[in-house]
């Protein structure tokens, strides 16, 4: 999976790649930092985040990669440096859909990026794995990765109560969802 020559995927300046089994000490620095970006979100993210948590989470979306369940991504900048990650998870094969996800380290925010890695995680869904619905569940607080969902041109199709169960609490979300036409593409 390192050298595979189909990787990084590019939307522009931005590229998604599988994880390296040896990126835990960058995917850790890059949560580090942010931290107050990302815990009020993600329950894992905390400023405790460790080296051996990191590489758990590498070693399982590799795992999954090459099982084909979910496909996590590495974004990455022109020069290779690491600025966040993007999936597809929460696969349904019956349905040919999943779950789109994306966060962005606190140095490369604000750039465009969580949408080009959205828009070419999106493109990855309905290209290589063929799916035909991606949805974008986001904590309806969450203004941030709202935006991106509305730049990438997802439709909102409603707020769903209670969908989210974040610090034993639970929470409403937004549903925002892609089909391939949103990218000029057939259904297959």
């Amino acid at each position: 999976m390192e050298d595979d020559p189909g990787f990084p995927l590019w939307e522009g300046a931005v590229g998604l790649r599988p994880l390296h089994a040896h990126e835990a000490e960058v995917f850790a620095a890059a949560v580090l930092e942010s931290i107050p970006e990302l815990a009020p979100w993600m329950p894992w993210a905390t400023p405790d985040y460790t080296l051996d948590q990191a590489q758990a989470w590498i070693d399982d979306t590799r795992d999954a990669f090459e099982a084909d369940s979910k496909h996590e991504f590495a974004i990455v900048d022109r020069a290779n440096r690491y600025l966040g990650g993007a999936g597809l998870n929460l696969r349904s094969d019956l349905h040919r859909s999943a779950n789109l996800g994306y966060w962005v380290r606190t140095s490369a925010a604000g750039q465009g990026v969580a949408t080009a890695a959205a828009r070419r995680a999106a493109r990855f869904g309905f290209e290589v794995l063929g799916l035909q619905r991606i949805e974008i569940l986001v904590v309806a607080g969450n203004v941030g990765s709202l935006r991106v969902a509305e730049k990438l041109g997802a439709t909102r199709e409603g707020v769903l109560r209670n969908r989210l169960r974040l610090y034993d609490r639970p929470h409403d979300a937004v549903m925002h969802a892609l089909v391939p036409e949103d990218f000029g593409l057939r259904t297959r």
